[in-house]
C-alpha cells in the first residue's frame, strides 16, 4: 500500500470513531441514568382506599372478584387437610396424592410406587385460585417459575384432579401464563421468557379497587389533605360514569374469552379501548359459546341487551358479593311487568333468572374424578327462553 492509499485509511478510520464518539454521546449513560419508573408507582393499595372508603372496601373484600386469587393460609383454602380428609386416590392403584401442613406452610405430595419402593414429590402451595364458590386450584413457585400443582378443590366433592389433568398421573409441568393472572390478579410483573417467569415480590393477588379504578395515589393524596381542592377533580376512575362501550370493555376484560394479547398483560387501564391491548375472538352468530369465561359475548346476543342501554352494571354491584337470583329478579322488573308474562297465570316475581338465565355445565373446566369425568355449573348470560327449563316439572308447578 502507497503512502496516499494509508493516509486515506488512516482518515477513514479517524472519522468513523468520531461519528462512533458522537454517537455513544448521545446516548444515555445507564450507570447515570434515572431508575426506571416502576409500572405500579401511582397505584396506593386497598389500605388507601379503607381509610375513606370502609364500608365499601369491607363488603367487596367478601366478593368473588376480591378472594379469586389468594396467599394460602388456613383459611384461604377450603379444602382440607385432616387425616381422614386429605387424601385423593388415583384411577392408578400405585399413585395418590396428600395434602399436608407442616412448619406453617402447605404442601401436595404424590406418591408412586410399591411398597417399599415408593417415590414422592412435594410441592408448596404458592397461590390459591378460585373464590371458592365452585372450586379453587393451587400455584407453586418453582424459582421464578409458576406452575399449577395436579390436585385442585371442588367444593361439591373435595379434592379432585386438576381441570384438564389426566387422572392417574402425577403431572407438575403445566406453565401459569399472564392470561391466567390477569384475570385472577391485580398485578404481577412478567419476566418472560419463558411464559411464565415472574418477579416473586410485589404483585397483588386478587381483584382490587384499582384493577377496575385505576391508579388512586393521586386520588388518595389529594383527599389526605382537609385543604383538597375537590374543584380539580377527583383524580380517580368512575366505571360507572365511562360510556357503555367502556364499561363493557371492562367487564370483557376478563370476562369475554381468552383472547390474543397485542400489549403486554396488565397494561390495560379501566376506560380505555379494550381492543387496543387484547384481541378477543370475533364469533359467528350461529357459534356455540361456552357459559364459562364468556358473560360478555352471551349478555351481547341477547335481546334484553339489543334493545335497551344496559350493561353489567346494570344488575352487578360489584362492591357486594351477590349470589341470591331473586333479588337479581327485581331488576327484570325495571322493564317487564310481572303481570303480562305470556306463559303465568298469576304474577312472577321472584324466578326471572333460574328460568332465563339458567346454570348450565361448563365444557372449559372439566374434573376427571373417580374414574368418571364432572364439570361445575355456571349461569349463563344469554337471557332468552328456555323450552328445557321452563317446560320442566318443578317450573310447571310454579304456575299452578
Amino acid at each position: 500500500m502507497n503512502c496516499k492509499a494509508k493516509l486515506l485509511a488512516l482518515v477513514t478510520l479517524l472519522v468513523a470513531m468520531e461519528v462512533a464518539a458522537q454517537s455513544n454521546s448521545s446516548q444515555p449513560n445507564p450507570a447515570n441514568s434515572p431508575p426506571k419508573a416502576s409500572p405500579r408507582e401511582n397505584y396506593a393499595g386497598d389500605d388507601a382506599c379503607r381509610s375513606c372508603h370502609q364500608d365499601k372496601v369491607k363488603s367487596f373484600h367478601q366478593t368473588a372478584h376480591y378472594l379469586t386469587s389468594r396467599l394460602p393460609d388456613k383459611n384461604s383454602i377450603l379444602g382440607s387437610f385432616s387425616p381422614d380428609a386429605n387424601t385423593l386416590k388415583t384411577s392408578n392403584p400405585n399413585l395418590f396424592f396428600q395434602m399436608e401442613a407442616r412448619d406453617e406452610a402447605f404442601y401436595q405430595t404424590a406418591v408412586e410406587g410399591v411398597q417399599p419402593y415408593l417415590s414422592s414429590r412435594s410441592e408448596r402451595f404458592g397461590l390459591v385460585v378460585g373464590s371458592g364458590g365452585k372450586g379453587q386450584t393451587f400455584l407453586f413457585w418453582k424459582g421464578d417459575l409458576l406452575f399449577q400443582l395436579p390436585v385442585s378443590y371442588w367444593r361439591e366433592i373435595g379434592w379432585v384432579n386438576s381441570p384438564g389433568y389426566r387422572d392417574g398421573v402425577a403431572y407438575f409441568d403445566r406453565a401459569v401464563i399472564p392470561r391466567c393472572l390477569e384475570c385472577h390478579g391485580t398485578y404481577f410483573e412478567s419476566l418472560a421468557p419463558p411464559p411464565n417467569r415472574y418477579r416473586q415480590t410485589g404483585f397483588v393477588a386478587g381483584i382490587t379497587c384499582e384493577k377496575c379504578h385505576g391508579p388512586g395515589r393521586a386520588h388518595a393524596e389529594r383527599y389526605a389533605s382537609k385543604a383538597a381542592n375537590v374543584a380539580s377533580g377527583a383524580a380517580i376512575l368512575n366505571p360507572a360514569q365511562f360510556s357503555r362501550e367502556r364499561q363493557m370493555d371492562l367487564c370483557a376484560w376478563c370476562h369475554a374469552g381468552h383472547g390474543v394479547a397485542l400489549l403486554p398483560a396488565f397494561s390495560y387501564v379501566a376506560g380505555e379501548p379494550l381492543d387496543k391491548y387484547l384481541e378477543l375472538p370475533q364469533l359467528a352468530p350461529d357459534e356455540a359459546v361456552d357459559v364459562h369465561g364468556s358473560q360478555v359475548e352471551l349478555l351481547k346476543k341477547s335481546r334484553c341487551f339489543q334493545s335497551s342501554t344496559m350493561t353489567c352494571l346494570t344488575c352487578h354491584d360489584v362492591h357486594l358479593p351477590q349470589k341470591d337470583p331473586v333479588a337479581f329478579s327485581e331488576h327484570c322488573l325495571r322493564c317487564h311487568k310481572s303481570e303480562s308474562h305470556p306463559k303465568m297465570t298469576r304474577p312472577i316475581a321472584r324466578d326471572c333468572i333460574d328460568c332465563h338465565m339458567p346454570k348450565q355445565q361448563t365444557n372449559l373446566i372439566v374434573f376427571n374424578w373417580n374414574g368418571r369425568k364432572v364439570s361445575p355449573e355456571v349461569r349463563n348470560h344469554w337471557i332468552k327462553i328456555y323450552p328445557e327449563v321452563s317446560s320442566s316439572p318443578e317450573k310447571q308447578n310454579q304456575k299452578q
